[in-house]
């Protein structure tokens, strides 16, 4: 049957940057092997599927799909279905409680006109995992291990999904280029889906970062990682007591985005622009 898509580019202001999602409403009775193959159509990072929710205090449930299967939780595409939601629904500013396989996450999403938004989000309280061997996480990134940012060694951190944090030094993250095997070596064990690189500033209040993902058939770079730069902000303030950071993503693709991040209520609150790009119907 013909449903409502929409397809959003989300952590930036200008249309055809930051990160790419395709969201379908209205898609309940869409079962798990037709939402794989859809999002293995749209070849995007993420691709969502909007359906009703099935908990209580929460507003709908959001299925979020790679082209390798279902994740728990992402940050891109959690700001951009509610923008979505918002839009087909003609509300200019709501709050929304999304559910997510990794629990509920409260959304605030302000419309401004027909294509543009801002969007925030609370994420899931932190957990802290172990810390990886600053040379070894390096060697993966195909950095050297003078490489790795001595303040801080690289660990795992997840706020809803897991990403190995990995602080590097400002001039090396250009450099970094991690083979398939290695990631995959790294972050599995770890049950870990990203290697976040980042380049952290003196003041820990702004930092650019690389985030790398095991794809189909090859590695991935995110363009923006909200699900990553919020448990960066959680590793930050748990080491320096940092409550707010700027992330600066994707330049290196050509997809430059910013992720604003926020310390609130022991956990993350992750932010950005949201543009609408496109609209139509898909058979599903």
């Amino acid at each position: 049957m013909p449903r409502p898509i929409t397809w959003l580019d989300v952590f930036t202001a200008t249309p055809l940057t930051g990160n790419q999602l395709a969201v379908v409403q209205d898609a309940d009775g869409v079962d798990e092997a037709t939402m794989l193959a859809f999002a293995r159509e749209t070849r995007l990072s993420e691709t969502t599927f909007v359906q009703s929710a099935n908990e209580q205090r929460a507003d709908y449930r959001n299925r979020i799909w790679t082209v390798r299967g279902e994740v728990p939780f992402a940050g891109h595409p959690s700001l951009g279905t509610a923008v979505a939601v918002a839009h087909a629904r003609g509300e200019l500013r709501a709050r929304y409680v999304q559910q997510t396989h990794a629990g509920r996450q409260p959304i605030e999403v302000e419309l401004d006109g027909e294509r543009r938004a801002r969007a925030s989000m609370l994420q899931e309280p932190p957990t802290f995992g172990p810390e990886a061997p600053a040379g070894e996480v390096m060697f993966v990134a195909r950095l050297l291990a003078a490489d790795a940012d001595p303040r801080f060694p690289p660990q795992v951190v997840c706020t809803g999904l897991a990403h190995v944090i990995a602080p590097v030094r400002g001039d090396a993250l250009e450099r970094a280029a991690p083979e398939r095997g290695d990631l995959r070596a790294l972050l599995e064990p770890l049950g870990a889906v990203v290697l976040y690189l980042t380049a952290v500033d003196a003041g820990c209040a702004t930092a650019r970062a690389r985030g790398f993902l095991l794809g189909d058939s090859g590695i991935v770079e995110d363009p923006a990682t909200g699900s990553a730069a919020g448990p960066l902000l959680a590793y930050l303030h748990q080491r320096v007591g940092a409550d707010r950071l700027t992330v600066h993503q994707g330049g290196e693709i050509g997809r430059p985005s910013v992720i604003d991040c926020s310390w609130e209520d022991d956990r993350p609150r992750v932010a950005g622009d949201v543009v609408i790009v496109a609209e139509g119907l898909v058979s599903l």
